[in-house]
């Protein structure tokens, strides 16, 4: 239909009449959704026909015809460009927004966001950057503009959107308008908008902070409050802890913050509130309330007398966010002035200040004393906020407390249960709690543990909380009647449960052991990446099915997995892609497979891709190199970089590691600079990477300093300022470094996101101010200096307790300087207990040596949470004998096989032998991992009683060592009668004799050097046999 007829169509039409069937007809077809050109026919011939209503000037029929006529055709912004052709004045425009507000919070926020879109784009169009105002013109000159021509519509706009709408001195005559003042103290706006918000109302003359409106003082800057009375800064103080919940949530920002996480604008307003004052009595730190948490080391030290912080310390323990420095020294004056603690009403009146407490005070509390505080609702809030080594104190003591497992899960806060030992959740002959289970947050491998005792208990699966049932195992199910377990998987679709690859593979062979389900939809989508289009064909198309595949957890699959290579290929056939070149509407199907898509696509298909690409974890480098081509190119919806803003790059923040210096310096330095201040503490990007963006704004040829600029001083708001490392360059920083003190910001200036040179300058700052070795106190704050440490700096470290292995292992040192590390606290006789061997983990056990290996006793062993199966045979033996002392009250459990599996490496065959009778069904990838003169000594029939139901995951490892060399020793017709596909098997009449992999006399084992001795007699006679019948 021509536009221009659709004119003529509606007006044929009575209105009223025409309304009620635009009203039926909204509400039968809203699901689907109308293509562009309908709606622009929609809102061609509805506009003509509104304007010839009677009365339609008058806001309540303006507003019946936009809620029930105009408002599901505008959801495009190019119905709004069609406003604009038509001439639509603003005083017309006006009435449409208010009748829209009135509406808004009917709708759902993806229409809002689309609403505001095109209310935007209307304002926008004339390329005016103050449109619908003129103060010169009476009708347009109104300062109320938010509230007229965005109304709520304003919780969707960006910083970047604001500064479309007017320059600076007009948006702030904006802010200040009574009516948006009003307006906007009602609504949620995103962050970044909010603090902009802030700071027009607060940056110039003539606005007294006692007229900002409650939710906004959560937003304040330190140079707002930089000049207030002490009487002002204690009401302000008193506002901030009223209104301003530290868990704050905001619209459209994902934030991941831990609980009661403060930003540093929030840190930095608290000093300089706490700065107005000297001395601390207890009826100031009441009035502070959560501003008390801008003290200094030096106002706790020298600021508060024992006596008086004794006397606060209710109120001190309310206050949330402190670091690890404060809550310490607050701790150590309290005990050092006499606090005793005596029950658990004295333990649980230091609320969050118990984060201050080191190991071994902690471990001197007795047990009831933990367990009489932990039944107290206001303790159990502190726990989240603890470090992890107290976390794990506070579980060692309360499971001293307690004689079974069921008491333990009972008392156990939330906080706390991730952190109790996999050995200490075996029930036995107990019946679980289900309800118990239920309430609380389990690893995987926690859950696994007990998942066993769970589902023989529970007879309603629905019941099971999620975390539960992740700890789905294999050998469970194998228990579990078909019927039942279908049922069981069902409830895992329906409860979002996150599975890994061998519970998946797992899964799906038991879901399809009697054929291929036609509901497949009814089961976790992640299970589909088992499968294959014509399995899903009874439930819906191959379109259907890859649909499915993009919303699934892709990495569950190795990116370089045959299996997932192949998902990609049946999807491009799929979809008929037939050359590069794929679609936005194509690259929405896809979804994560798009990460896959090779280099030659994301050139090809140009922008179409870049918003699924900036999802994805990491990129090929023949695909990052495509990704520069494309952005460089300028072809895309964003346009060229040089007229990127800051929401740009936003919404590209996925993609920002990819960028290289050609792109990197096309993008315009305030837009750099306004995304660093506003959007990069939401952004994925690590510190190391957003220090790259840094060095783009640095200058590009650093003058050598000869001395510090004195416009570059180091001054207490530089200190607070999160962008400080754009102004110097590291020559400079080093030079302006000089006479002054870090002591009390080192631990928030490194949170700053400093260029790899600046950062060499601090550390190199840190070595001339401490040349005998850093204090104690500085080993807390090293953080992202950890990197530029070496063995010789960690020797003159003193490291005396868990708590500190804990917080500098935390920093991901390398290897070399972890080894360091360990070395150190181990050689000042600290001993390797759980505490300690949960710190060192996964991630640096492979680390220890022999001798230290031995020192670990087999009951921390059982309280710690190791995978030894990456390291070396001498570690793998050592710590599977200790883990089987350590475990061997539980060996008749079904349980044990969890307990163990991660030491299996080190397992001698006899017990192998002894597992394969258990059905434990082992994991393929465990079984790849065992020694390999211990696999090769498993007959057929023992290594399929270790697999159960894996034995068919056998095929594809079977050309993987040692794998491939017990396939080897094995007669291929007994491998036949598996029907799994294994080949390479010893032929009738053949002997295929298995090469020995030979280590060093010190290290091959006997039974290696056993088996090559016992070929020998077989070799000679062969020999000779070849030589008679020659």
């Amino acid at each position: 239909m021509d536009p221009e007829y659709s004119i003529l169509f509606f007006s044929k039409y009575d209105a009223k009449k025409l309304v009620a069937a635009l009203t039926v007809f909204s509400q039968q077809f809203s699901h689907v959704p109308l293509s562009l050109e309908w709606n622009m026919i929609f809102i061609n011939g509805l506009w003509e026909k509104m304007l010839q209503v009677p009365d339609i000037d008058s806001p309540s029929i303006l507003s019946q015809w936009v809620h029930e006529g105009l408002q599901p055709f505008l959801l495009k912004p190019e119905a709004f460009a069609c406003l604009h052709a038509k001439n639509v004045l603003c005083e017309t425009f006006q009435m449409i927004v208010a009748a829209l507000n009135g509406i808004y919070s009917d709708l759902p926020v993806e229409e809002q966001r689309n609403l505001y879109t095109g209310i935007k784009y209307y304002l926008i169009q004339d390329g005016s950057n103050q449109k619908c105002y003129s103060a010169a013109d009476p009708g347009l000159n109104s300062t109320a503009w938010f509230k007229n021509y965005l109304g709520s519509f304003l919780e969707h706009a960006t910083i970047g959107d604001l500064q479309l709408f007017g320059d600076e001195p007009t948006l702030q005559k904006f802010a200040r308008n009574p009516v948006n003042i009003q307006m906007v103290s009602n609504l949620t706006l995103l962050r970044e908008t909010a603090v902009y918000y802030t700071s027009l109302l607060t940056s110039g003359p003539g606005f007294p902070l006692s007229s900002l409106p409650d939710r906004f003082v959560c937003y304040l800057s330190p140079l707002a409050v930089s000049n207030l009375s002490r009487d002002d800064a204690l009401s302000l103080a008193q506002r901030i802890s009223k209104n301003c919940p530290l868990n704050l949530t905001h619209r459209g920002v994902t934030r991941e913050r831990v609980p009661f996480s403060l930003t540093t604008e929030q840190l930095q307003v608290a000093s300089s509130l706490v700065r107005k004052f000297e001395h601390f009595p207890p009826a100031i730190l009441r009035a502070l309330r959560q501003a008390a948490v801008g003290l200094s080391i030096s106002d706790i030290e020298n600021g508060i007398s024992g006596k008086d912080l004794e006397a606060s310390i209710s109120a001190l323990g309310e206050v949330r966010g402190w670091n690890a420095e404060q809550s310490s020294a607050i701790i150590n004056k309290l005990l050092s002035s006499g606090y005793q603690i005596l029950d658990g009403q004295s333990l649980a009146k230091l609320g969050s200040l118990v984060a201050g407490f080191n190991s071994s005070t902690l471990r001197r509390l007795s047990p009831e004393v933990i367990l009489e505080a932990i039944k107290l609702p206001e303790f159990v809030q502190q726990m989240a906020t603890l470090p992890s080594a107290l976390k794990m104190i506070f579980v060692e003591k309360i499971s001293s407390s307690v004689s079974h497992p069921v008491e333990l899960v009972k008392y156990i806060p939330d906080a706390l249960a991730s952190y109790i030992p996999k050995s200490l959740l075996v029930f036995g002959e107990e019946k679980p709690n289900i309800q118990d289970l239920n309430s609380k947050m389990w690893t995987r491998e926690q859950a696994a543990v007990f998942f066993n005792d769970v589902i023989k208990t529970e007879p309603d699966f629905s019941r099971l909380s999620q975390s539960v049932l992740q700890g789905f195992t294999c050998a469970a199910a194998n228990e579990t009647e078909a019927e039942r377990f279908q049922e069981l998987a069902k409830v895992m679709k329906k409860k979002n449960v996150k599975l890994g690859e061998d519970q998946l593979s797992c899964l799906v062979k038991m879901v399809t052991l009697h054929g291929i389900p036609k509901d497949l939809d009814s089961y976790p989508k992640d299970l589909l990446l088992f499968l294959s289009p014509s399995d899903y064909a009874a439930t819906g198309s191959c379109r259907q099915y890859f649909a499915n595949i993009g919303k699934a957890n892709l990495d569950v699959l190795q990116r370089e997995s045959s299996q997932r290579k192949q998902l990609l290929v049946e999807a491009l056939a799929c979809l008929k892609i037939p050359g590069t070149q794929v679609d936005e509407e194509n690259a929405e199907v896809l979804g994560r497979l798009v990460c896959d898509l090779g280099g030659e696509y994301i050139r090809s298909s140009g922008g179409n891709l870049l918003k699924q690409l900036s999802q994805c974890e990491s990129f090929l480098p023949n695909q990052e190199e495509a990704i520069r081509s494309v952005i460089s190119s300028g072809n895309t919806t964003f346009g060229p970089p040089v007229m990127w803003s800051a929401f740009t790059l936003n919404e590209l923040s996925g993609l920002i590691p990819v960028f290289d210096h050609s792109i990197l310096q096309k993008i315009p330095k305030n837009a750099l600079s306004l995304w660093l201040k506003n959007f990069a503490h939401d952004s994925p990007l690590s510190r190391e990477q957003l220090g790259t963006v840094v060095e783009e704004l640095l200058p590009t040829r650093h003058k050598r300093a000869d001395g510090c600029p004195p416009s570059k001083k180091i001054t207490e708001m530089v200190l607070n300022d999160d962008l400080m490392p754009i102004y110097y360059t590291p020559e400079e920083l080093h030079a302006c470094l000089k006479n002054v003190s870090l002591e009390n910001h080192l631990s928030q200036i490194l949170t700053y996101p400093f260029s790899i040179q600046q950062l060499a300058v601090l550390k190199r700052y840190l070595d001339e101010t401490y040349p005998d070795g850093y204090p104690e106190s500085l080993l807390q704050k090293l953080g992202p200096l950890t990197a530029f440490i070496t063995p010789e700096d960690v020797s003159k470290w003193n490291i005396t307790s868990a708590d500190m292995l804990a917080v500098l292992l935390k920093n991901e040192p390398l290897d070399d300087q972890a080894s360091a590390i360990i070395k150190r606290y181990v050689g000042l006789g600290n001993a390797l207990n759980a505490t300690a061997l949960n710190t060192i983990g996964t991630k640096y056990v492979c680390l220890l040596n022999a001798a230290e290996l031995n020192m670990i006793d087999s009951n921390s062993l059982k309280l710690a949470s190791l995978n030894p199966s990456a390291c070396s045979e001498v570690t793998k033996d050592i710590l599977y004998a200790k883990a089987k002392r350590a475990f061997s009250d539980q060996h008749y459990l079904p349980a044990y096989y969890e307990l163990i599996e991660p030491y299996l490496g080190g397992a001698p065959g006899v017990d192998l032998r002894s597992l394969s009778k258990d059905n434990v069904n082992m994991k393929v990838s465990t079984l790849a991992t065992l020694k390999r003169d211990s696999l090769l000594n498993l007959t057929l029939s023992e290594v399929q009683g270790l697999l159960g139901m894996n034995l068919r995951d056998l095929e594809k490892w079977q050309n993987k060592s040692p794998i491939r060399e017990w396939v080897q020793m094995q007669k291929q017709s007994e491998l036949d009668k598996l029907h799994i596909g294994l080949t390479g098997g010893t032929q009738e009449g053949y002997m295929n004799i298995v090469t020995p992999k030979f280590q060093s006399p010190s290290s091959a084992s006997l039974g290696t050097v056993a088996m090559t001795l016992h070929l020998l007699p077989t070799l000679l006679i062969s020999f000779l046999m070849m030589l008679v019948l020659s």
